[in-house]
């Protein structure tokens, strides 16, 4: 028996779970609360996407009858090869059967349907890339085909990543969702209900917690909820995760708690232990008196929001290591949707889920939901904690890839994060989110490279000063374009999102953001890239003013979801008509083609030539600026020295890296001097010392440190492995 069950409904991911639960497990474990955790989605996928699974899918296609086109139609006459092939090709995605890749990779082995009519030249996108990356495309265009078939003939509701996502999508009303419930249960509910129903007779909760993250998991998670409440009426249940926080705010439909006895608003841990706390301690005379924390329930048939309880929230260094027992890790699926290394982080490979700072430290940008919790309560974690934790997490899941999940990860941290790392000879890969600030030089970029990270995303958003000034991002293109350039000349790859449709926007700065994203990509500093359209959402400085921004809302009545708020652009611009020219555009730059066409080309539509210059973004990486050397930067010395010399009065000794090496030549007296004292900054010490030690100590023994700070002989050694963060 367990206390609490926490679940993750279907869908988020194939490839890693979400984190939420083993979060709020790793925390219940410090409380002394027994929990059990799942994750249906991956359940319920390795139930259907298996043979005896497939069977059933074909099965129910035949009852319903409903072949609405070719695609369907040749994939039911192909059924018994996919009945063939779908283990193994599961069992390769999952890492156990890789000597399949080859055969996969012949094109004659898997059956193909409609995904496949996409691949163009496959050698061309995946020749560099190797056999098992290609044989991954293949066997997820494979998967997708089956998808089609699923949604096209079986259950239109299905995605591998959402199901029933319309259902939950700027729902303001419960109604559509609440007759859907009263409907008989769907193909794939089918497979969830009977693993909720197994999993509540296994462990006997007195408390079940569903997360939910995403619109697409609402539908499912009220069904299971459904489905336990007409097991047994005595379960409580209570739902939190990011779709409530963000659309559930405002919920007064009473019918929701049919499903529900509680839902919990921002962060889970303390709300979820005051739960606990009140359903082991009734109070039998009015147990609706009880103080909970930021928690919806029904009360008198009305829906209250009770926040009675003055207990203050967890610090996140008291919240525990996330814990991922419990969950089936091999059983995770690595797929790669398309060609390009940095969009296959998402959907390829496990990694394990850490934050280093709860909430962002910026918190400005005027589209974001700055007045929610999840972004406004910064809290960072210390390093020493992160990297004790990752070590935990490496022991517990043999995983060594950590994604970071930060809203924006602070960069004195990852530079803290970095160095611990690297004391401790942790070896781990890891990529996060961040802002592009200045604070990224490429010295603080080869560090982060060395301790293992491989990727940072960031928001460019709409590539215009204006525009980001008008957004507060606190950034310039100009500065991106450098930071980036940082990055990549270190080896870590960059992701831009990119946005268009911001208020006031005009269709010029709209085909200018364009030119400099292509300008971007053409000279390297930017490997990948996704533009979405601006939503207002109702809790961003935009949803909460936007007269201020030049936009009209157009307010719903709310009873359930509130988040999502329309709106009219005064400028009167149709942005929905650049949409496909954005991405069809980016699509090919990620490729590494087509930056000669002119802009026209991607639209068929007139749009103005650009204002950019061709070479804005190459003069901006260019323009040398001159650093001010702070005493406070911390020296780290990072390279090795192999054979010196002396002839004369002069030295020579050798520099090497992981990835260079080169001669270095000085005044006998200066290298003897510098050799001494470089030990004294490195990651093995407790603490490193600083550019002002350095300093001192040099003019201790001789003078004019500017000079040999600047010489050439000094900036090799720089160069090569003397970092200054």
């Amino acid at each position: 028996m367990k206390d609490i069950l926490l679940i993750t409904p279907p869908f988020t991911q194939l490839n890693t779970p979400y984190p939420a639960t083993a979060y709020l497990k790793g925390f219940l474990n410090t409380k002394d609360i027994s929990a059990y955790q799942a994750d249906l989605g991956i359940d319920v996928i390795n139930t259907i996407f298996c043979k005896e699974g497939l069977q059933k899918v074909f099965a129910e296609a035949k009852r319903q009858n409903n072949f609405t086109d070719e695609n369907v139609i040749r994939i039911y006459a192909l059924r018994q090869a996919y009945l063939n092939t779908i283990d193994d090709v599961v069992s390769f995605l999952q890492g156990h059967n890789t000597t399949v890749a080859r055969l996969i990779c012949s094109e004659q082995y898997l059956p193909q349907a409609s995904r496949f009519n996409q691949i163009q030249d496959i050698e061309w996108a995946f020749g560099a890339m190797g056999i098992q990356d290609k044989a991954k495309y293949l066997a997820t265009m494979y998967l997708e085909d089956i998808a089609d078939f699923i949604k096209g003939c079986v259950d239109s509701n299905f995605g591998f990543s959402r199901y029933a996502e319309r259902l939950g999508m700027s729902a303001n009303s419960f109604d559509e969702l609440y007759t859907a419930l009263q409907s008989e249960q769907s193909f794939v509910d089918s497979f969830t209900l009977p693993l909720i129903e197994r999993l509540v007779n296994e462990h006997q909760p007195k408390l079940v917690c569903f997360s939910v993250p995403f619109p697409g998991n609402l539908y499912s998670a009220f069904r299971c909820a459904q489905h336990i409440k007409q097991m047994n009426a005595d379960i409580k249940i209570a739902m939190g995760g990011g779709f409530p926080n963000t659309e559930l705010r405002s919920i007064t439909d009473v019918r929701v708690f049919e499903f529900f006895d509680y839902i919990t608003l921002d962060d889970g841990e303390l709300p979820i232990e005051i739960l606990m706390s009140n359903i082991l301690n009734p109070r039998k005379q009015n147990p609706n008196h009880h103080l909970y924390k930021r928690t919806f329930l029904l009360e008198n048939n009305e829906v209250v929001y009770n926040d009675f309880s003055l207990r203050k929230d967890y610090q996140q260094i008291d919240l525990g290591t996330p814990d991922y027992s419990d969950l089936h890790l091999d059983a995770y699926i690595s797929v790669i949707e398309m060609a390009n290394p940095m969009h296959s982080l998402w959907s390829d490979g496990r990694w394990n889920k850490l934050t280093m700072a709860h909430g962002c430290y910026w918190g400005k940008c005027t589209f974001c939901d700055v007045s929610l919790d999840y972004i406004k309560n910064y809290q960072p974690v210390a390093a020493k904690v992160l990297v004790d934790r990752m070590e935990e997490m490496v022991e517990q899941t043999g995983e060594r890839g950590f994604h970071f999940v930060d809203e924006a990860a602070p960069p004195a941290l990852m530079r803290d994060l970095a160095i611990e790392i690297l004391r401790r000879g942790l070896q781990v890969r890891w990529w996060t989110n961040i802002r592009f600030e200045k604070s990224f030089t490429a010295d603080l970029c080869r560090l982060l490279q060395a301790s293992g990270c491989i990727a940072v995303s960031g928001g460019l958003e709409v590539a215009s000063n204006r525009l980001l000034e008008l957004i507060q991002k606190g950034v310039t293109v100009e500065q991106v374009a450098r930071v980036a350039n940082h990055f990549t000349e270190s080896g870590i790859m960059v992701h831009a999102y990119l946005m268009y449709a911001y208020p006031t926007q005009t269709i010029q700065e709209t085909v200018d953001s364009l030119e400099m994203v292509r300008q971007l990509f053409e000279i390297g500093v930017v490997q990948s890239g996704f533009w979405h359209q601006f939503a207002m959402t109702a809790h961003s400085p935009v949803g909460m003013d936007p007269e201020a921004f030049g936009v009209i809302a157009h307010p719903q009545d709310i009873s359930f979801a509130d988040n999502e708020v329309a709106f009219t652009d005064k400028t009167g611009i149709d942005h929905d008509k650049f949409s496909y020219g954005l991405k069809k555009s980016l699509y090919n730059y990620m490729h590494g083609v087509c930056f000669e066409f002119d802009l026209q080309e991607w639209f068929d539509f007139k749009i103005p030539e650009t204002t950019i210059k061709a070479d804005f973004i190459h003069r901006c990486i260019d323009q040398t600026t001159f650093t001010e050397l702070r005493p406070s930067s911390l020296l780290l010395w990072t390279g090795t020295i192999g054979h010196t010399s002396i002839v004369d009065d002069k030295m020579e000794f050798a520099i090497y890296n992981k990835q260079a090496s080169q001669l270095v030549k000085m005044d006998k007296e200066i290298g003897e001097w510098l050799l001494k004292i470089l030990p004294e900054f490195t990651v093995q010490l407790d603490s490193l010392n600083n550019l002002k030690y350095f300093q001192e100590q040099y003019e201790l023994a001789h003078s004019d440190f500017l000079q040999f700070w600047y010489d050439r002989p000094m900036e090799s050694v720089k160069r090569l492995g003397l970092l200054v963060l």
